[in-house]
């Protein structure tokens, strides 16, 4: 496409007609049966129960799950109680939804993500707290964002395609990997950032006193008057 000057998803819509007709008279092969063998969907199924992302997981003693960096906390009751050490499944639908599923119903719980932000507003809206929340935020942006590499592809809902996602970013850490000396840097640096600027000083009065300082400094003679 680069050679025929396609830089653009208009440009390759337009394009894609006739490279499919050329494609499939290379390569294209008649097939064995003309059968056809789609069916309509039934009342009873739903796209969206077949095209989940199912994950199997272990509820804690403290009633939590943990799935892509985000842990969900079960309501504290008898039945959610029952489910201490069992397997559960997490069921990420197509458009992102998350259900917590066991013995086929959904578990009400609350989300807790281990990758929160904090926004520039949260900053300015609490005063009290501007220093903390800046430094948090610093440290955010030095921290890969990127969800665990097992996870489903997220490029339909604007996510960016990873290669390696077990690996981070080029220049970003793990979570994991930010340090206490990262920590302390990041204050520092947002420190000399806060300190205000020395005023400028007036040369006049400077040298007004060095010369000051000059002519006292010099020695004394007695005048002589020449009689001759």
């Amino acid at each position: 496409m680069r050679l025929r000057g396609i830089n653009t998803v208009a440009d390759a819509n337009a394009y894609a007609p006739s490279f499919m007709a050329a494609y499939n008279a290379r390569f294209a092969k008649p097939p064995k049966s003309d059968f056809n063998a789609h069916r309509p969907l039934r009342t009873d199924e739903s796209l969206d129960l077949v095209l989940t992302w199912r994950e199997p997981r272990k509820v804690t003693k403290s009633l939590t799950v943990q799935y892509d960096r985000v842990m969900y906390l079960l309501d504290d009751t008898l039945e959610n109680r029952k489910l201490i050490d069992r397997q559960i499944e997490v069921w990420e639908y197509p458009d992102g939804r998350i259900e917590i599923r066991a013995d086929d119903r959904v578990l009400r719980c609350r989300q807790y993500d281990r990758l929160a932000e904090i926004d520039q507003g949260a900053v300015v809206e609490h005063k009290r707290l501007s220093h903390v929340l800046q430094v948090a935020q610093a440290l955010q942006a030095q921290r890969d964002n990127s969800r665990i590499g097992k996870a489903p592809s997220r490029t339909h809902r604007g996510d960016a395609t990873r290669t390696n996602r077990n690996e981070a970013e080029p220049g970003k850490k793990k979570q994991r990997e930010i340090t206490q000396a990262d920590v302390e840097h990041v204050i520092v640096e947002l420190a000399q950032r806060r300190q205000p600027a020395k005023p400028p000083t007036k040369p006049g009065r400077r040298s007004a006193k060095a010369s000051e300082t000059n002519v006292s400094a010099l020695p004394v003679q007695a005048p002589t008057f020449d009689t001759a």
